[in-house]
């Protein structure tokens, strides 16, 4: 078990207090939009001052286990995060684990680098995500059902528009495609339509509308934040974002964990590389309900299961108990609030708020003992063995 040093990532979207109040730091005024906590190659956590992707690297069963190493190789297969959004993200979807081997296959045999611009695969691997919101949080995700969305349209004033003419046939894929790919002369003054249209309407996807048009002016992606889902996530809720589900996040903070992956294809909302076609390639399209995930509750602990095998993440709200998790898996722990104590059979570390630690599956069992408010990410086990934790009264 070793502290855990995670990565600051600086994009313009980023708070400027939000993360640095959390790790105490006090910040230097500029935004600060993730801190990553894993072992992505682009920016690797340090474990007790050694690379983490290089520790995993280095002895794979006694960082993730025989089991974990089986079955996704010598790598840590989740990657967490804390997410601190002061303005909207760019509209964006993930590729499913098929798309993104042979993208990232695909852009190497053609020698674009990594780390330019317009390169769509970075790793190949697959990115479903969940986000805990910390504070109320706000995202468009997931295509609305289309009557609401032509409801919506209609109390906007924006039904006519020529690029919406086919969406009460159903066809979302199609929809996306003409606003976003509208010619490059038309573009500002369709997004002004549509923000002088949200101007002077109520409701809160009209007041979201004006916010992304007055942050990303000019952009027609605007168009397309009027088919998603609006969501607003209260503390401890959460949502789980599956491989082409087109969404955005607008403003708040929480965790968030996901395939270790930084493969993301954006549409629009953006100064960064879009790639209409390769996105419209991987959108699920299906109309629905906003993905929100319903915790399952033991006590102290908050589990939000998805259906992904790589990533797990458990909430504890550690009072008058301590909460046992079992070995046998990698584990990450960060505390957001109080003062917990980590204990396995061998070892010992105190965590103060903003402090994470990283407890590899041969140190065993973890004892956690706060009073704190703590989030544990894990890989979790096979169908049928022993469940990510339970809480014990001391």
């Amino acid at each position: 078990m070793e502290l855990l040093k995670g990565v600051v990532q600086r994009y313009a979207w980023g708070s400027r207090s939000a993360i640095p109040e959390l790790l105490g730091s006090g910040g230097d005024g500029g935004p600060q939009a993730e801190l990553w906590l894993g072992a992505h190659p682009l920016a690797p956590a340090r474990a007790g001052g050694v690379r983490l992707d290089e520790l995993v690297l280095n002895d794979p069963e006694a960082a993730l286990g025989a089991d974990v190493a089986a079955r996704f190789g010598p790598r840590l297969p989740f990657l967490l995060k804390v997410l601190a959004a002061a303005e909207p993200l760019s509209l964006q979807a993930h590729p499913t684990a098929e798309r993104a081997s042979a993208g990232f296959a695909e852009e190497n045999a053609a020698g674009i680098p990594l780390d330019v611009p317009e390169r769509r695969y970075r790793d190949p691997n697959h990115k479903p995500e969940l986000l805990l919101a910390l504070t109320p949080f706000f995202a468009l995700c997931g295509f609305r059902p289309i009557e609401s969305t032509l409801a919506l349209l209609n109390r906007l004033g924006l039904a006519d528009l020529p690029m919406f003419s086919e969406l009460a046939s159903g066809d979302l894929r199609g929809t996306v495609g003409r606003v976003l790919s509208l010619p490059q002369g038309e573009r500002a003054a369709v997004a002004a339509v549509i923000g002088h249209a949200a101007a002077t309407a109520e409701g809160p996807e009209a007041a979201w509308a004006r916010r992304i048009a007055a942050t990303h002016p000019g952009d027609p992606g605007i168009g397309v934040a009027l088919l998603l889902n609006l969501v607003e996530l209260a503390p401890r809720e959460a949502i789980y974002l599956p491989a082409g589900n087109l969404h955005a996040y607008l403003e708040g903070v929480g965790v968030e964990i996901m395939a270790s992956s930084d493969n993301v294809l954006r549409g629009g909302l953006t100064p960064k590389h879009v790639d209409v076609d390769e996105l419209l390639a991987v959108l699920d399209v299906r109309p629905g309900p906003p993905p929100v995930v319903h915790a399952v509750i033991d006590g102290m602990i908050r589990r939000f299961p998805t259906p992904n095998d790589e990533f797990e993440l458990s909430l504890l709200e550690l009072t008058e108990a301590t909460a046992d998790i079992p070995g046998a898996s990698p584990r990450i722990v960060l505390c957001l609030d109080g003062y917990v104590a980590l204990s396995t059979p061998h070892d010992e570390v105190r965590l103060p708020k903003g402090s994470a630690a990283w407890v590899p599956a041969d140190d065993g069992p973890l004892l956690l003992t706060g009073p704190a408010l703590v989030v544990v990410a894990t890989t979790p086990s096979p169908a049928g063995a022993t469940p990510a934790g339970q809480v014990r009264t001391r």
